[in-house]
């Protein structure tokens, strides 16, 4: 009787979002079809996230993320515009769904729940949570993680629908950033990413505090190995969304090429610097010179005119006045730039920025983004899975083990590439399997928490299945092994699911007395 008090009181005293999504949009000047569409987005979300958050785990908790929804909405829109599929309006759109502008607070987006939800989150963030010091990749990390936040936080809308989980892979907008953005997640929390991507304390340095985190949980040699793949990835992904890009990053390239040949040596780039500064000072000297004799400056005023077409001649002497001091501003910066690079430590500094500027623009080229991309995120799998190894076999509490087992199930059923799945991948196959028998031990151990010590044969081979099944709830599975026509089958199901049965093959390739199970009979997995 107690627990159903304590019940009624939570529904009661329950926060009513819905009721607060309301009175926010009370106060913004959208049209009735704006405010309905974002009733029903936040009705959505908070009917799919319990099960989203059953799935996934390492999530947002519900009230915060619902939260952060209705916070953006009243802070960071202030027009929202639906348009019709082929209509007139639809034009300014192009060949995208929606446009964000984020400096006039505004949305144009087709009346797609998902869609408009995603421009939602994508008005609320910085462009750059990178600070400058970390040159090209503090644009492209950025919009890498940025990018991956959105397609996770739209999720919960996309796979979940109150009912059951089913991995939409046409409507992720990037696959890769999905995956790279899992991956960190798993690895490092959503907790650290969410405090990076949402910050607005510019003096807080995350992607050193990432390389910290990384390094005190899986060592400098992994820590450094995710930076570089991640670091990598960002460019090329950033080349392959964005065509223009390719066109910048390799004009970029060349030019930081050409700077590095030239201070390679030294002693002809510092007589070249040295020259250039002498040309400075005397250029320097002479606008001195005019700004203070005002009959000189009256002559350099009349010569600067007479070659000029009447739309370019200089209006008065102030004017010529006030452009030579603006001359002589960009000469002396570019003075004190030269003074830092005759400067030996100054000069080795410049030289490491420039190493690091071409360390990762050096992989654009104008061909096989797409076959770069693919490499490299598969090599990020090999990184990944093996910090998820370490992070399992740091695991020592019964719920850090059930977290770890239902994390493994989500990441191997992320997709990899428009048609594949992590768990399809034969490439992976070893390294999954080896993980998921640390975590069969692991399960075995805390026999309160596993009830399969007296089952030892339901190793990878079994498990591997229970991995694809879409059942929300792992932790109330059941499984039953049968005999049919000297073939074995496993059927997987809960108290409302039944699955398809799985054909695990002939009968005879198996060692059924090391399998040590009785066919026909109701196995639960987890006892809890």
């Amino acid at each position: 009787m107690q627990k159903k008090k304590e019940n009624f009181l939570d529904r009661v005293i329950k926060k009513n979002f819905n009721n607060e999504l309301e009175h926010v949009l009370e106060h913004k000047a959208f049209d009735e079809n704006v405010k309905s569409l974002l009733l029903s987005i936040l009705y959505k979300l908070e009917t799919a996230y319990p099960d989203y958050a059953k799935v996934k785990k390492n999530v947002t908790p519900k009230d915060e993320f619902l939260q952060m929804i209705i916070d953006l909405i009243q802070k960071d829109v202030d027009k929202i515009t639906l348009v019709k599929m082929g209509s007139e309006e639809a034009k300014i759109l192009k060949n995208r769904t929606f446009i964000v502008n984020n400096k006039n607070k505004e949305i144009i987006c087709y009346p797609i729940e998902r869609k408009l939800l995603y421009a939602l989150l994508k008005i609320s963030k910085k462009d750059k949570i990178i600070k400058d010091k970390y040159f090209v990749i503090s644009k492209t990390i950025s919009d890498m993680l940025n990018t991956g936040n959105n397609i996770n936080m739209v999720e919960p809308m996309r796979d979940f629908n109150g009912f059951s989980w089913s991995v939409v892979v046409k409507d992720i907008e990037s696959i890769e950033h999905n995956l790279i953005y899992q991956n960190l997640r798993i690895i490092v929390g959503a907790e650290f990413l969410n405090k990076w991507i949402y910050n607005r304390e510019s003096i807080i340095d995350y992607f050193e505090l990432l390389k910290e985190k990384l390094e005190k949980l899986y060592g400098k040699q992994k820590q450094e190995e995710i930076i570089d793949y991640i670091s990598r990835l960002s460019v090329l992904l950033e080349v392959k969304y964005d065509i223009e890009k390719t066109k910048r990053f390799l004009n970029g390239k060349r030019e930081i090429e050409n700077k590095i040949k030239e201070i390679n040596n030294k002693e002809e780039f510092t007589l070249k610097l040295t020259k250039e500064k002498k040309e400075l000072n005397k250029q320097i000297k002479n606008i001195d010179t005019l700004l203070s004799d005002k009959n000189l400056l009256q002559e350099e005023y009349h010569k600067r005119n007479e070659n000029l077409p009447l739309d370019k001649k200089i209006f008065s002497m102030r004017v010529l006045a006030k452009m030579l001091k603006e001359e002589r501003v960009k000469l002396e910066n570019r003075r004190e730039n030269i003074n830092k690079l005759l400067n030996p430590q100054k000069f080795i500094k410049y030289q490491k920025e420039l190493e690091e500027k071409y360390k990762y623009i050096q992989y654009i080229e104008a061909t096989n983004i797409e076959e770069k991309i693919k490499v490299l995120i598969f090599e990020f799998q090999k990184i990944f899975l093996e910090c998820l190894k370490v992070k399992i076999e740091k695991a020592n509490t019964k719920e850090e083990i059930l977290n770890n087992i239902i994390e493994l199930r989500y990441y191997l059923n992320i997709p990899i590439t428009r048609k594949n799945k992590i768990i399809e991948l034969n490439q992976l196959s070893s390294q999954i399997q080896e993980i998921a028998q640390i975590l069969i031990s692991k399960g075995i151990q805390e026999k309160e928490l596993v009830n399969i010590s007296s089952q030892k044969g339901l190793n990878f081979y079994i498990l591997k299945e229970i991995f694809k099944t879409k059942i929300i709830v792992l932790e109330g599975i059941n499984i039953e092994l049968t005999k049919e026509n000297e073939r074995l089958y496993l059927q997987i199901f809960d108290e409302n699911v039944f699955e398809e049965k799985v054909d695990l093959g002939d009968i005879r390739q198996f060692d059924l007395k090391q399998f040590n199970i009785k066919f026909n009979k109701t196995i639960k997995i987890f006892n809890l």
